[in-house]
């Protein structure tokens, strides 16, 4: 038999053990699995790297070691089932119905190419006339937004962005916002073929009404949804057969404490046949083998699935146990910042998990882009406080208005006073006058 066929058979039959149930996990065991974060820094932007526990990191190197002791055997006896069995986990946290919906990826971003790859062919191919519509949120993710840009519209695609607002009140106002640019799409008989929807946006931050955006795609005719959801798993309720798209992508190191860089690509097993990016030994045999092997690399971030599983649940109520108490954190943290500043959150809390926008004092002067690098850098180097920062433009006829929002994180190592931190900081620079004009690139 070719070697390479070996590789990530996914009829393999690997059941997962149930694990002994540990003890419910101490604060100060909390602070120990977090001991290697710098002690410097109020780290209040977990939303952009995530985290990951020591004893994550140690499971991991264990794996690294096993691969670099006797590669070969690694490749041959080891890799296959070790990743079939991070993917049967993670099929049934998400509810997928069957297991080869489920391949590992590098990130959310790769995930991305793969989708709008397949998409580009049908362009090239002529499957899809050009100038046929690919419908995506104006507060896309900007990696999503150059994929966009290198796939669809190089291939003929033409692409409209649902124009959200920001702040926002309800999800009334997004749902109103994506029918205008749905029924946009549709104009002069167009063909919508993909959407392309965002479970949690970045910047700035909103939970989406996923599920009714789906629903309204599914009854206007676009052919298929792709949910980018790279915030989701262990900040949100995630489950495939609730949402019902046709791929959904979320990253496992930002918000489900696995290293870097892995997420899972789900794919609706009757949507279509997606391929790698990458082409290797394995290309034709379905996407979750051909990720599974793209050529020697470091695939230990892959094989901890089962060990991050057993550290969630030492948490009261596991991961959404985690989440609830992240969303109340922040939600609270938010609320005290806003009342500091006199300004407000960018969204209602149902409207936010892990991560809220807070409004930032309209005298700091925010004005632009440029403006949000300089002082986030200003907070790092003077303050130690590492927070992104978003910039808002004024409409017509806004004057002295919030035009600057920080994005706040909380994961289960935060403490209160890195929110203070922030706090402070921010009054000093308003105490002192300091505005970003006056900031040095």
């Amino acid at each position: 038999m070719d070697p390479h066929q070996e590789n990530g058979n996914a009829r393999h039959n690997n059941g997962v053990k149930k694990q002994k149930l540990a003890s419910l996990i101490s604060e100060e065991e909390i602070r120990d699995e977090f001991s290697h974060h710098s002690k410097q820094i109020s780290r209040i932007n977990n939303g952009s790297f995530g985290c990951c526990p020591k004893s994550i990191i140690k499971a991991q190197r264990k794996w690294q070691m096993r691969f670099l002791e006797q590669p070969d055997d690694f490749y041959f006896n080891t890799l296959k089932p070790s990743i079939l069995t991070s993917r049967t986990l993670i099929k049934s946290l998400v509810n997928a119905d069957h297991i080869d919906e489920i391949s590992l990826v590098d990130n959310a971003t790769t995930a991305a190419a793969i989708v709008l790859q397949h998409f580009a062919w049908k362009f090239n191919e002529g499957i899809y006339g050009k100038g046929d519509v690919v419908l995506m949120l104006h507060y896309a993710y900007g990696a999503v937004k150059k994929s966009m840009e290198a796939y669809v519209s190089r291939a003929g695609g033409h692409v409209i962005e649902v124009e959200l607002p920001f702040p926002v009140n309800s999800n009334d106002e997004i749902v109103s916002a994506f029918r205008k640019a749905l029924m946009r799409g549709k104009e002069s008989g167009r063909r919508v073929r993909l959407a392309v929807i965002d479970h949690i946006t970045s910047m700035p931050c909103v939970l989406i009404p996923i599920k009714e955006l789906v629903k309204i795609c599914r009854e206007e005719g676009v052919e298929q949804v792709f949910v980018d959801a790279a915030h989701a798993i262990g900040c949100t309720n995630v489950d495939m057969k609730e949402i019902g798209a046709d791929f959904y992508t979320s990253n496992l190191y930002k918000w489900f404490f696995c290293p870097p860089s892995v997420a899972f690509l789900y794919s609706k097993k009757s949507s279509c046949q997606l391929h790698h990016p990458v082409v290797s030994h394995e290309y034709g045999n379905g996407l979750a083998i051909e990720s599974a092997w793209i050529g020697t690399r470091d695939y230990s971030c892959q094989f901890v699935v089962p060990s991050v599983l057993g550290f969630v649940n030492r948490f009261e109520g596991g991961i959404v146990g985690i989440m609830k108490r992240n969303h109340e954190a922040v939600v609270e943290m938010g609320k005290m910042l806003a009342d500091a500043w006199d300004t407000h959150l960018g969204s209602p809390p149902e409207m936010c998990t892990s991560m809220v926008m807070v409004g930032l004092p309209a005298c700091l002067g925010i004005s632009s882009d440029l403006d949000t690098l300089k002082l986030r850098k200003h907070l790092r180097e003077s303050f130690k406080v590492e927070v992104p920062i978003y910039f808002r433009p004024p409409k017509d006829g806004e004057v002295g208005c919030v035009t600057g929002y920080a994005r706040i994180s909380h994961q289960v190592y935060n403490r209160i006073e890195d929110y203070h931190v922030f706090r402070d900081a921010i009054n000093k620079l308003v105490v002192d006058g300091v505005t970003c004009e006056l900031l040095s690139n």
